[in-house]
């Protein structure tokens, strides 16, 4: 529905300081932060939760932000206890090497949680609803006009029954995850040219877990056309999926299910893994999913978690940026409309801000497939806090004051030197990696 259409309804019928589009976890925490602050929110879901959603592994770093949400122990109840990060390489003669979150630069995020999405998706709705924010579910925002002098937005939103309404705000945040609403009304979307994945996964029960307190830790599985995940759930299921290059997917040519199993199969360390499983969910797949938008924002907008970027899961960023993206939403949201002569500044600095996590987390998952990286990863050391400062990035503390840069630059360095000492090898991955890509 184009603009015309929308300018015939108004004024509007619903009217909110701030209208957030999608209740995901970017959406539910911004609303609940702006709500705590004094202003009318409403955030619009086109689902009803629970609903589900892959992705259910969090950070470290996503736990002072649950604590400042107030639900950190609902959290912890429905969740997994994770301590670290496991990798699975057929390439060394040491197969596994284990990451413990408490060995990172600061000691005092030493875990997180793996979560059913469905559960800790509506425990952030719901904290939305109960610090004051309106929910409402079953509505899918269908079309936007902006306001002349940045004075706000209509939204057009029609509800399942069919019902349609406008709301006007003062400030319209998307958070419509891979909807990205505003990204493609706007065409800021394009197709990241560096990565480029597509994912194939499941649930099971009865898949062998890791011993003792490693029994919540993530194992990554990496195989000839990708990588697996393996996060244990508190329920006794685990998710189970493939992150593969887009032609390995194109070249099916049987049903899914099946397809998953045999890829399943060129894994043995993980197939062994799932000798006794049994499949609980049918097998979903999802496209060529790397993608960023070109802006984060515009003078009484802004974009948030997936609805801007999404990169490969790969060090299970995605909670915890579309959540990191939110508090420093609101912070600017309430500087934009209590203190409009610094708004500028402020949204200077959310862009600034935003787009920093993406690129940190990116440099690593680009070269992750590299035999040098492969190396490290599988024989690390802590040649001047190196090991420490890594592991800080696979906690997600890169939002804070700790001092991990110049370690991290290390080990950059020392990536480097390490292709060109095997530059053959490195040129030969680095020409298949770009074939890979390939859509």
């Amino acid at each position: 529905m184009g603009k015309d259409e929308i300018s015939t309804l108004a004024p509007a019928t619903q009217i909110c300081d701030v209208l957030v589009i999608g209740g995901g976890p970017a959406g539910s925490t911004i609303s609940a932060l702006l709500a705590g602050r004094g202003y009318q929110v409403t955030v619009l879901e086109k689902a009803h939760h629970p609903r589900f959603h892959i992705g259910e592994s969090l950070l470290p770093a996503n736990l002072p932000l649950l604590q400042e949400l107030g639900v950190a122990e609902e959290i912890r109840r429905i969740g997994m206890e994770k301590w670290g990060a496991e990798f699975n390489s057929p390439y060394h003669a040491e197969k596994m090497q284990t990451f413990s979150f408490a060995d990172a630069w600061d000691k005092s995020m030493p875990m997180a949680y793996q979560v059913r999405r469905s559960e800790f998706d509506e425990i952030l709705i719901r904290n939305a609803g109960a610090k004051g924010a309106r929910v409402v579910e079953g509505c899918r925002a269908n079309a936007v006009e902006f306001l002349p002098d940045n004075a706000g937005a209509i939204v057009l939103a029609r509800h399942e029954d069919g019902r349609q309404e406008t709301w006007q705000a003062r400030f319209l945040v998307d958070a419509s995850g891979r909807d990205t609403f505003l990204g493609n009304r706007f065409q800021y979307k394009r197709r990241n040219p560096k990565h480029n994945g597509s994912a194939l996964y499941a649930h099971f029960r009865g898949a062998r877990r890791l011993d003792g307190k490693e029994e919540g830790n993530i194992s990554l599985f990496w195989f000839e056309h990708g990588w697996f995940w393996f996060i244990p759930l508190a329920d006794g299921t685990t998710s189970v999926g493939a992150v593969v290059w887009p032609h390995y997917l194109k070249s099916r040519s049987k049903p899914v299910n099946e397809f998953f199993q045999e890829t399943i199969e060129m894994c043995p360390a993980l197939a062994a893994r799932l000798v006794n499983a049994q499949r609980t969910t049918d097998v979903e797949a999802t496209g060529n999913y790397s993608y960023a938008c070109d802006q984060t924002h515009g003078p009484n907008y802004l974009l948030l978690g997936d609805a801007f970027a999404f990169i490969d899961p790969v060090f299970s960023s995605g909670v915890m940026l579309a959540m990191q993206s939110a508090f420093i939403g609101a912070e600017t949201i309430d500087t934009c409309l209590r203190e409009p002569q610094r708004a500028a500044g402020a949204l200077r600095d959310f862009d600034r801000r935003v787009r920093h996590g993406g690129k940190v987390f990116s440099w690593y998952i680009y070269h992750i497939s590299q035999p040098a990286m492969r190396d490290m990863f599988m024989r690390s050391s802590n040649v001047l806090r190196a090991r420490e400062a890594v592991l800080s990035v696979l906690a997600g503390d890169i939002f804070r004051k700790t001092p991990i840069w110049p370690s991290l630059a290390v080990f950059k360095g020392i990536y480097y030197l390490s292709s060109l000492r095997h530059a053959r090898r490195s040129w030969a991955a680095w020409k298949r990696r770009k074939e890979d890509i390939r859509v």
